[in-house]
């Protein structure tokens, strides 16, 4: 669910942005989502209004893309809009636009001639964010990793900064390594990007880490005095363990979370009180 070079322990992707790649990488625990009470797609009924699918490009597209766009529109709650097309990405799977009038989506080309369930799965992906599509979408994503071309990736340069306003990540990091992971970590840290929106974060990806880079990004809405450092270090050691424990091949498929895994996350020696201000608090990081 899933930036594929980060992909996602919970499975719930972003509210807007990629998701479902097949290629190495993680995402953290803390994506939460508000509570979204319409988990299911409503058929239109005949006498709604007609739903307009929109094309942004007078350029010829092809039939398996306008089909595809078609199947997932005839899902989608009446009066929404879909422009979908097909893609070549390597790394980004699916990558979903929310606006009020509708839908964005670029979604990869082995989704092309999808039976009606991924189809259906699509839908209740780019409608609701939905966490049981998502994984299935995953799912489907490895079953088909044949069909990603086989390119080489293109390295962004990173600018690492670990000291926020509030909270030094070089400084929680290097303590979690020194108490609790025998220095065997040896990936970098830094704050991420918050991405632009409007209004009310619908999701947060508190923590994540890229294979690839060894990267660790944590998510600037924790860098506030309100936030506790145990809680940011929680996020920090999280993925601190994926750098220790790498991904493990499972009956065809990658397993990120092991029960190794889980069973040292619970190590973690505020895990209990970590986990509590997340149950309590998580809401009020969705809001800026």
């Amino acid at each position: 669910m899933v930036d594929n070079s980060r992909v996602s322990p919970r499975v719930r992707p972003r509210a807007e942005g990629p998701a479902g790649s097949s290629r190495a990488g993680v995402t953290r625990i803390g994506e939460v989502e508000q509570d979204n009470a319409a988990s299911s797609l409503r058929r239109p009924a005949k006498r709604a209004p007609a739903r307009e699918v929109r094309s942004s490009t007078d350029a010829p597209r092809l039939a398996e893309e306008l089909r595809l766009e078609q199947q997932v529109a005839s899902l989608m709650p009446p009066g929404k809009n879909l422009d979908l097309r097909l893609t070549e990405n390597r790394y980004t799977m699916i990558t979903v636009k929310r606006q009020p009038g509708g839908y964005g989506v670029r979604i990869h080309r082995m989704f092309a001639g999808s039976d009606l369930r991924t189809v259906r799965n699509l839908a209740r992906y780019i409608v609701h964010n939905d966490q049981r599509a998502s994984e299935a979408l995953g799912n489907f994503i490895r079953d088909n990793d044949d069909v990603i071309q086989d390119q080489p990736r293109q390295r962004r340069s990173l600018r690492m900064r670990t000291q926020g306003t509030v909270h030094n990540l070089q400084k929680i990091f290097d303590n979690l390594n020194a108490t609790q992971l025998n220095g065997s970590v040896k990936a970098k840290i830094t704050w991420g990007s918050a991405p632009k929106r409007d209004g009310r974060r619908r999701s947060i990806k508190m923590g994540s880490y890229s294979v690839d880079d060894k990267v660790i990004r944590i998510h600037p809405a924790l860098d506030r005095p309100e936030v506790p450092e145990y809680f940011v270090a929680w996020i920090v050691f999280h993925e601190m363990l994926h750098d220790k424990h790498g991904v493990v091949e499972k009956d065809g498929r990658r397993c990120y979370h092991t029960k190794a895994f889980m069973a040292e996350e619970r190590s973690f020696l505020d895990y209990k009180r970590a986990a509590a201000w997340e149950e309590a608090h998580v809401q009020s990081l969705l809001i800026d």
